[in-house]
C-alpha cells in the first residue's frame, strides 16, 4: 500500500487533510496519509501562503527521493498560485475550471517526473 505525501501550502490544508481527507484516503487504499507544509514555515513572516514552484517542487523532490514508495500529490489555492508555476500561465482564458486544473496538473506531474 502506498503512502500518500499531500503538500500543502498552509495550516488550512494541512488540517483539512489530517481532519477530513486521511480516514477517507486509508479506505480507498494508502497505507498512510499525511501532510506536509511545504518550505520552512519558521522562516516566513506568516504560516501559510503559496510558495514558488520552484521551493514547492524542491520539497516534493526531496520527499520522493527520501521515501520511494511514496505518491506526492499538492493542495494549493489556484487563485493565488504565482504563474511561474508549471502550467499555470497556460490556464487561463475561457478554459472551464476542470481544463485549468488539468492543464497544471499534468504540466507539474511531467516537470517532477523529468526530474525523478
Amino acid at each position: 500500500m502506498p503512502r500518500l505525501l499531500i503538500h500543502v501550502e498552509g495550516q488550512t490544508e494541512e488540517t483539512f487533510v489530517q481532519n477530513v481527507l486521511r480516514d477517507h484516503l486509508v479506505q480507498a487504499g494508502f497505507g498512510s496519509v499525511s501532510a506536509r507544509l511545504v518550505g520552512n514555515p519558521r522562516l516566513r513572516s506568516r504560516r501559510g501562503g503559496i510558495r514558488s514552484w520552484q521551493s514547492t517542487r524542491n520539497d516534493v523532490l526531496r520527499h520522493l527521493k527520501q521515501d520511494a514508495g511514496a505518491v506526492a500529490a499538492t493542495m494549493v489555492d489556484y487563485y493565488g498560485m504565482p504563474p511561474e508555476w508549471s502550467g499555470r500561465a497556460n490556464a487561463t482564458g475561457k478554459r472551464s475550471t476542470s481544463e485549468k486544473a488539468e492543464c497544471v496538473e499534468t504540466a507539474l506531474h511531467e516537470d517532477i517526473c523529468r526530474e525523478l
